[in-house]
This record gives structure tokens, C-alpha cells and sequence, in this order.
């Protein structure tokens, strides 16, 4: 087993019984003297007969910035509402800082959540929407200023107290929205895709302020998104999930460099992912051509798939490569081209800042390093839930 492997049995603990191939992965030991602050055990809800989560387990560390990432429908944004208290699970309990609050009403949380929709009040000025939680709680005037001005400060929008709504950007908007969540110190701040409606510079400035955010205030961070990007951008710690299971857990690093399943290869980020066989320890045969790797453990001449990055597919000279192959397509992207090679009936896709023409004969090179070996599922159930052996 891998280290990456080793991480997932560390956060996740899945049990899929009703599987013919069915697994348990345990805790360790070294997981349970982690601080969790939220612990989801065997985790079910379901939608109209349809299981959105499938007996999923999770934790999350305290000052951890994680994220739920994952295609519609996955089941990120109802693992956040249960966490949240908007959703009860069918079964299963949700634990905060050691107590049960599977069945505490959302406003009895130490949490706050931030939408995609930023659900600002029309009617009400920036000071009176950012007050509103603490004067539900009946604050003093003065304790409320004084909050005002230091959330406001914290989401660099000195000055907005008297401001309507709609007289801030969407940028803006969203700032108010956080602003408005952290006045209240929650222990958590849960953020539902909360940069979706903003365009592309909006979105990477927000990413930023939201990384500085969290780590002035000290809080736990649950985001939940489809995008890749924010995902590998602004996590300490991302879980990539598909059909209510959990794929993969672990660092942006780790996620994006070895990737559990096919599926996680695919979802984060350009891959080629390519049937091959595994002849021996470090040494794979890819499309007819063998190519020294350094995984080992997973037998000899078995099926495997193989993932290699678009940036680590090396183009040189046609008798330096192991596969032999045609630029079929290229594509400038700005800090590098994007082209399409036909080498050993497949099409590669090759990042590089080195442009080969279309029609040029070329070789293909890959470090050992980057070459990263996966098992192959033997069923469509085995796929769906990622299991690796």
C-alpha cells in the first residue's frame, strides 16, 4: 500500500456491505489521537429512495481549511447541510468537539454558512445585515459597533456601514455576506460554493482573501465546490467524493500527484489515463513500450491503469523516445502549449513551453517519477466507490 493509501485509511473509515467486493477501512491508531473537532460516523441520507451518502465517515481537524470537492451530485453540499443542521441523517451522528448534535437546530450550532447566493437583506444598510445575528442575540449597541467595525476591517470594507446592498459589487457582496457569518465567532465557517456567482479575477481575488481569512481568525474552514482549482488553491486538506463516496483524502499536493482511482485522476485536473500491464515491480508496459516506474506491489503481468500528467510527457527526438509518435494538434494556452500527439494508437495530451509543430515526428519520454500506477477496477460498483486492494 502506498503513502497516499495510507492517508486515506488514516481519515476515512467506508464500509460498503452491500457490495460484493465489499471493504472496511479501519481507523488507525494514529488517527485516533488526532483533534477532531467534527467527527461524521457512518454518515447515510437519502432523497426519495435515491442514497445521496452511503455510510460515510469523516473528520475534520480543528484550524483545518477543508473541502468537499466533487461533480453535482455527489453529495458535498448534503454532507455540509448535515453538518450545518439543515438536513438530519437518516443514520449515523454527527460529532462537535466530543458532543452529539446530530439533532441540534442549526442556530444552536457553533457554526455560521455562507451561500452562493449572498441572501443580504435589501432592505437593511451593511451595518444593520452584519449586526443582525448579534442583535437576535441581543448585544449591546456598543458591543455590536465595535463588531461592525472589525468585521468590516477584517473584509477590507472600512466605511460601508451606511451602504445599501445593492450599491456593492457582487465581489462585495459576498465580502459582506463572510462579514456577516464570522461577526458572530463561530467556531466554524461553512461556505456552499460561495464564490460561483462571481467572474473569474472576482473569484481569485475572493480565493485569496478567503485563505487570509482563515488564517487571521484562527476557525475551521468546510468549503464546498466543483472547481478544481479553488479546491488545490485554498485547502490544507481536500475530499474528493463521487456517488456519496469518499475517492480520495489528503493535500492539494497529494491529490493532484497521486490520484487513488482513475476517477480522481480525471476530476483534478488534465490526465492521460491509459490501460496497461504491470510486467513486474517498476517496470510497466504502456501501449506496447515498457517504462521504468518506481511503484511495486502490484504482482506481475496484471491489468493496470496508468496516469501520467499532461506536463510530465517529455517530447524529444524520435529515436530518444520509448513510443514513437505525430503532433496531431496544438493549442497555445499562454504560459504553454497545449498539443495532441498520436504515439502507439493514442492521442497523448502534452503540456510544454516548447511548440512542436503539426506533423512533426516526435518521441516520448516520462521519468519514472511521473508515471503513477493504479489498479483497475474488475466492476462498475468497484469504480463507483474507488476501492483500491
Amino acid at each position: 500500500m502506498g503513502q497516499q493509501s495510507a492517508q486515506f485509511l488514516i481519515r476515512s473509515n467506508i464500509v460498503r456491505s452491500r457490495y460484493p467486493r465489499a471493504i472496511l477501512l479501519q481507523y488507525t491508531q494514529e488517527e485516533s489521537t488526532v483533534n477532531k473537532l467534527i467527527d461524521l460516523q457512518n454518515i447515510t441520507k437519502s432523497f426519495d429512495n435515491i442514497v445521496i451518502l452511503d455510510d460515510m465517515n469523516l473528520y475534520i481537524r480543528e484550524n483545518e481549511f477543508l473541502t468537499l470537492l466533487g461533480p453535482s451530485g455527489c453529495g458535498k453540499t448534503t454532507t455540509l447541510r448535515i453538518i450545518g443542521g439543515f438536513e438530519t441523517p437518516d443514520k449515523g451522528r454527527v460529532i462537535f468537539d466530543g458532543t452529539d448534535i446530530t439533532a441540534t437546530p442549526p442556530n444552536k450550532r457553533q457554526l455560521n454558512t455562507v451561500f452562493q447566493k449572498y441572501a443580504l437583506f435589501p432592505h437593511m444598510n451593511i451595518g444593520e445585515n452584519i449586526a443582525f445575528g448579534l442583535r437576535i442575540k441581543k448585544k449591546s449597541k456598543s458591543y455590536i459597533q465595535d463588531k461592525i467595525k472589525y468585521a468590516l476591517k477584517l473584509v477590507n470594507l472600512e466605511g460601508y456601514e451606511t451602504r445599501m446592498p445593492d450599491s456593492l459589487s457582487g465581489g462585495q457582496q459576498q465580502r459582506i455576506a463572510i462579514a456577516r457569518a464570522i461577526v458572530n465567532e463561530p467556531k466554524v465557517l461553512l461556505l456552499d460554493e460561495p464564490l460561483g456567482a462571481l467572474d473569474l479575477k472576482l473569484r481569485q481575488d475572493m480565493q485569496y482573501e478567503l485563505i487570509r481569512l482563515k488564517n487571521e481568525l484562527g476557525i475551521t474552514f468546510i468549503y464546498v465546490t466543483h472547481d478544481q482549482e479553488e479546491a488545490l488553491t485554498m485547502s490544507d486538506t481536500i475530499v474528493v467524493m463521487n456517488q456519496g463516496y469518499i475517492q480520495q483524502i489528503g493535500t492539494p499536493e497529494k491529490i493532484y500527484n497521486e490520484p487513488e482511482n482513475a476517477f480522481v485522476a480525471d476530476f483534478i485536473g488534465d490526465s492521460n489515463i491509459i490501460d496497461a500491464t504491470m510486467v513486474r515491480d517498476e517496470l510497466v508496459e504502456i501501449l506496447g513500450a515498457r517504462f521504468a516506474c518506481v511503484d511495486s506491489g502490484f504482482g506481475e503481468n496484471r491489468p493496470v491503469d496508468v496516469v501520467i500528467r499532461p506536463e510530465d510527457v517529455e517530447l524529444v527526438s524520435p529515436e530518444k523516445g520509448i513510443l514513437q509518435g505525430v503532433v496531431s494538434h496544438i493549442i497555445f494556452k499562454g504560459v504553454h502549449y497545449e498539443m495532441e500527439v498520436m504515439a502507439g494508437g493514442f492521442e497523448w495530451l502534452v503540456q510544454s513551453t516548447k511548440m512542436f509543430p503539426v506533423g512533426t515526428q516526435i518521441g516520448i519520454h516520462v521519468d519514472p517519477f511521473n508515471i503513477q500506477i493504479m489498479n483497475k477496477p474488475v466492476s462498475e460498483d468497484e469504480e463507483a466507490i474507488g476501492v483500491n486492494e
